[in-house]
């Protein structure tokens, strides 16, 4: 049998073999611990939630990491449309500066006069 102790509710400890005196509320506690396979199975838990979490936030690290991918691969088609956009800009300036140009206006239309043959 455990070790049975007497504590007075306002906190004096009495032994066993002390008279209880008048209008003092004792209360008999008996000292509790948990046993080893409890404490196993605890640790055991502990181990699996914080296993739990971990993988959860890689998971959550794994998925960001495949929306910035997808988001680089998004800009860097942009880009290489906005280059191409850039490039046929030039094109239709360069067409519309040449037909409003002084000297295309002074220069006459080619015609085809014939074809050489050998």
């Amino acid at each position: 049998m455990m070790n049975q102790t007497y504590v007075s509710r306002r906190g004096a400890n009495f032994n066993t073999t002390t008279s209880f005196a008048r209008n003092r509320n004792t209360i008999r506690h008996t000292k509790r611990s948990l046993g080893s396979i409890s404490q196993i199975v605890i640790v055991g838990m502990l181990t699996l939630v914080f296993g739990l979490i971990y993988v959860a936030e890689g998971t959550k690290a794994t998925s960001f990491d495949y929306e910035l991918s997808s988001v680089e691969t998004e800009i860097t088609e942009m880009n290489a449309e906005k280059e191409d956009l850039a490039v046929e800009k030039a094109r239709l300036t360069s067409v519309a500066a040449a037909k409003n140009s002084t000297v295309a206006a002074n220069m006459e239309d080619a015609m085809v006069t014939g074809y050489a043959t050998e």
